[in-house]
């Protein structure tokens, strides 16, 4: 057969098998993009995390108030102020308790000159008994002045022991007239920053009824020392033990984490209304120098490292379906549903016992429409920030 008549023949061949081969492609199933993980080996941990936001909180925290009412006169400190222990923070009108004060250091140094006097009698008092014996002696007065001379030497020291317990007590008296103006003044009972003040000078202060609290004169606070108190459901508590480790989170440092040791676990529950109840933990900082810009009632998260086992396979815990199975993505681009052995796991990963090698690469984004066993898929790219990470 001539070329001539082959050549239409062969021509519409090809464009009928080209429209077969495009009506394929058309009517084919485009695959799934998924979102795949690797098997790697690497660390997984049980923790133990908050039920509710915990807060950054101070070793020593102390809201001050003087246990007497006034006027305040002096108002040494203001709000944020950085103070030593022992610094004058507030004072109120006392001057009346300064001139008590004073009256009393007079009524002591007329108590000892009175001493003074008293005592030297009481020695002039002895020495005339002393001479009225020797007399008495050598037979030039009688027994009767010796008896009168003794008696009033020893009335005479009486007096001057007397005189000795009158300083003793204005001593006391000026003792109790510092303590009442002690109670006028507020000091720092160790160095912090002052969080809160409360009051202006010429404003009266109140002290506190019982049973009614008021607003804290001052609130100061010793920030070189801090510490996370959180919130642990109370089924989780019982496997906590005091010196574990742990890692402290804070919405004011977002992306950044606090290596801490759980310091504390309450000896009680706490049972709030209309939630769970939880036990109440403390987790401190192991590096104090990174708390120096740290505010005291920062919201915190924390977590709490049960058990932990290094260079073990994992794979994501987003990746586990219902039953411990997982969708691996095949060579030839097609999910495989794969039962495993699951170990320690969080909600970030999980231990791989059995069932998967290493390499394996599963699917993590179960959630997606058409992510089934048998289902063509594609591995999506990654966003360049993401595969940086």
């Amino acid at each position: 057969m001539p070329w001539s008549k082959i050549w239409p023949r062969l021509l519409v061949v090809l464009i009928l098998a080209a429209l077969a081969y495009a009506a394929w492609q058309w009517s084919r199933p485009k695959p799934v993009a998924v979102l795949v993980a690797a098997v790697e080996p690497g660390r997984v941990e049980n923790t133990v995390a908050n039920t509710r936001a915990g807060s950054v909180a101070a070793c020593r925290r102390a809201k001050l108030a003087t246990p007497l009412g006034g006027r305040i006169e002096k108002l040494a400190v203001r709000e944020g102020d950085r103070v030593q222990a022992g610094q004058l923070l507030l004072e109120l009108w006392n001057d009346d308790l300064v001139a008590r004060e004073r009256v009393a250091r007079e009524q002591l140094q007329t108590a000892r000159s009175h001493v003074n006097e008293a005592c030297l009698v009481a020695a002039a008092a002895a020495r005339d008994a002393v001479r009225t014996r020797q007399l008495r002696d050598k037979g030039f007065v009688s027994e009767e002045r010796v008896d009168r001379a003794e008696s009033e030497s020893q009335a005479k020291q009486a007096a001057c022991e007397s005189a000795r317990t009158q300083v003793a007590e204005a001593q006391a008296r000026i003792s109790a007239s510092r303590a009442d103006t002690a109670r006028t003044v507020v000091r720092a009972p160790f160095a912090g920053i002052v969080a809160e003040v409360n009051g202006e000078v010429g404003e009266f202060l109140t002290p506190s009824p019982p049973g009614i609290p008021t607003l804290p004169a001052i609130d100061l606070i010793d920030d070189s020392c801090l510490y996370v108190s959180a919130p642990i459901d109370e089924v989780d508590a019982a496997r906590l033990k005091i010196g574990m480790s742990g890692r402290i989170t804070l919405d004011a440092y977002r992306g950044r984490s606090f290596a801490g040791k759980l310091r504390r676990i309450a000896p009680y529950v706490l049972a709030l209304e209309k939630q769970a109840r939880t036990v109440e933990v403390e987790v401190e900082f192991d590096v104090p120098l990174e708390t120096r810009h740290l505010l005291v009632g920062y919201s915190a998260d924390i977590e709490v490292v049960v058990e932990a086992r290094d260079n073990v396979l994992r794979v994501p815990t987003s990746a586990l379906m219902p039953g411990n199975r997982v969708l691996l993505l095949d060579e030839d681009g097609r999910l495989a549903e794969r039962a495993v052995e699951v170990g320690l796991t969080n909600w970030e990963f999980s231990e791989v016992k059995s069932g998967l090698p290493r390499g394996a690469r599963v699917v993590t984004s179960l959630e997606r429409a058409g992510v089934k066993a048998g289902a063509h898929a594609a591995e999506e790219a990654k966003p360049a920030s993401a595969a940086a990470k």
